[in-house]
């Protein structure tokens, strides 16, 4: 990348393996390398809570790693009546994840964490996004399924995918429900990188 926005030379390094956060973080315009950290995604609490708890473990584990350096991490999921819906585990759990969804609201949260290694500052919060689904048929339901497009995401649908078409509005970040809001990362970069 040619226009590095990367200012006073500083190392950022994403603490993912995601493919979509890899691509907002792009197509800000920041050069980066990865670090995917090997850690216990099993945590309890409410959703916000989780994201939250779960963004700072990702990235405890990518600072160990990767001295002087930004280290962002992310951890979002979807929460339909309180209660958490992760990636599924099958395709089976896919088709009762968007049954649960059609027709309601739900609320997609992604923790955030951004580490400054070299001094130690650390900035994390939680971003929210109301969406909200049409409802839908059992058919589109399994055809959906059948993409196999659910099967790495919370639950179970990707908005900039074939779920496009399900969404009916949504009230917040965009990005977000990708999995990365960059709106929020925006700010607290230019405020770490001067």
């Amino acid at each position: 990348m040619t226009d590095s926005r990367n200012k006073g030379g500083r190392r950022i390094v994403l603490a993912s393996g995601s493919p979509r956060r890899r691509e907002l973080l792009s197509a800000m315009g920041y050069e980066f390398t990865l670090c995917t950290p090997d850690v216990d995604e099993h945590i309890a609490g409410a959703p916000e809570d989780q994201v939250r708890a779960l963004a700072v473990r990702k990235a405890d584990a990518a600072c160990a790693l990767c001295p002087d350096a930004i280290v962002i991490a992310a951890d979002t999921l979807v929460a339909l009546d309180g209660r958490t819906l992760g990636k599924p585990r099958d395709d089976a759990d896919a088709l009762s994840m968007l049954r649960a969804l059609s027709g309601r609201s739900h609320d997609v949260f992604t923790g955030l964490c951004v580490t400054d290694t070299a001094t130690g500052r650390r900035v994390t919060c939680v971003e929210g996004t109301g969406v909200r689904f049409r409802a839908l048929t059992e058919e589109e339901i399994a055809a959906y399924v059948a993409t196999g497009e659910p099967r790495d995401k919370a639950g179970a649908y990707a908005i900039q995918g074939g779920a496009e078409a399900f969404v009916e509005g949504y009230d917040g970040s965009y990005t977000n429900v990708i999995g990365l809001p960059t709106e929020r990362l925006e700010e607290i970069l230019n405020d770490m990188l001067g």
